[in-house]
């Protein structure tokens, strides 16, 4: 037991300086092409901490374990909505660009129902589940790299017009390689967390529907945790919200597309409740309340308040005190 909970904390310090690079050089970058922090986290930085859930999802699905690719998607985006961002906003509520997140949240909704319409019709995920998937993450890609190039660039206050932002390549090299290395960091940190915490749970007797849907999710959401908490503390709130809605996105198109595309598998049927799968009566409803919950404020007032945070947090301590209990 002494190893993987060493290998757990250098797991976890990986993280912390992974997510303290990716931060740097993503607002860097950001500010270097003038291009909003929102758009920047809802791309570059959401692919680069969904990573570990890419990993372990297409290694489960591949492997046989398809409860555990669904569970850490499913389990992902709720843990990155109602533990990450909630913590964001509890911390420092603050305003948002109604019009930068309208296209993010379409795209999220699109594809949950899609997601949702799938596991509740068929019970499966194919093959060709897993294509469409893919499809949608380019098209989504697309939009957002389109209304980059066609969006002003916006005003680059003196505070904002840090060294980084120079035309001296070198600069630009370090911001890349700052990204690049911080990204490495995270996905092997995330890795040894989850390898290791795995390990340390199932010696405690924790069922592996369990693990999925919150200690491995939980694990592999850890890069989005650290990427809003570093962004919070520099002062990057919108690159935290934009990964958070990205990494939401990501988990339900990228992941579970590679996921599907590799190894098609069955809706988990391990759990139920009054004789019903226990995923389609309780962890798709709550990944589209808390995701309401989250957006819908922002998109009709143009801000995130404190409260909001509160009540997706005491959400989230219910769903894991549930899926321990039940």
């Amino acid at each position: 037991m002494l190893i993987p909970v060493l290998l757990f904390i250098v797991g976890l310090i990986l993280l912390i300086k992974g997510g303290d690079w990716f931060v740097d050089g993503a607002t860097a970058i950001a500010h270097k092409f003038h291009v909003p922090e929102l758009l920047i986290g809802a791309t570059v930085v959401s692919i680069g901490t969904t990573l570990p859930e890419v990993m372990v999802s297409a290694t489960s699905a591949v492997s046989g374990h398809g409860e555990i690719a669904y569970g850490n998607a499913l389990g992902s985006i709720i843990c990155n909505t109602a533990l990450i961002a909630a913590i964001t906003i509890t911390a420092k509520p603050s305003s948002v660009d109604k019009k930068t997140l309208v296209k993010p949240i379409a795209f999220f909704f699109g594809s949950a129902i899609f997601y949702a319409a799938t596991a509740y019709i068929t019970g499966t995920f194919s093959r060709i589940t897993g294509i469409i998937l893919l499809v949608i993450f380019v098209l989504y890609i697309a939009t957002l790299v389109k209304e980059a190039i066609n969006a002003p660039k916006p005003e680059i206050t003196p505070e904002q017009n840090y060294p980084d932002a120079s035309d001296d390549p070198r600069y630009i090299v370090r911001d890349i390689l700052k990204l690049i290395i911080g990204a490495v960091f995270i996905a092997v940190g995330a890795d040894l967390l989850v390898d290791n915490g795995t390990l340390i749970a199932k010696a405690l007797g924790v069922p592996e529907s369990v693990i999925a849907l919150t200690f491995v999710a939980l694990g592999t959401s850890l890069p989005e945790l650290v990427t809003a908490i570093t962004s919070l503390k520099k002062g990057h709130g919108a690159l935290s919200l934009g990964n958070v809605i990205g990494a939401n996105i990501f988990n339900l198109v990228l992941v579970s597309g590679v996921s599907t595309t590799l190894s098609p598998f069955a809706v988990p049927a391990s759990k139920t409740i009054a004789g019903m799968n226990a995923s389609l009566v309780v962890d798709i409803p709550v990944m589209f309340a808390v995701m309401l919950i989250l957006t819908m404020p922002a998109l009709i007032k143009g801000k995130l308040t404190r409260l909001q945070g509160i009540v997706l947090l005491l959400i989230y301590a219910a769903f894991c005190i549930f899926q321990f209990v039940s």
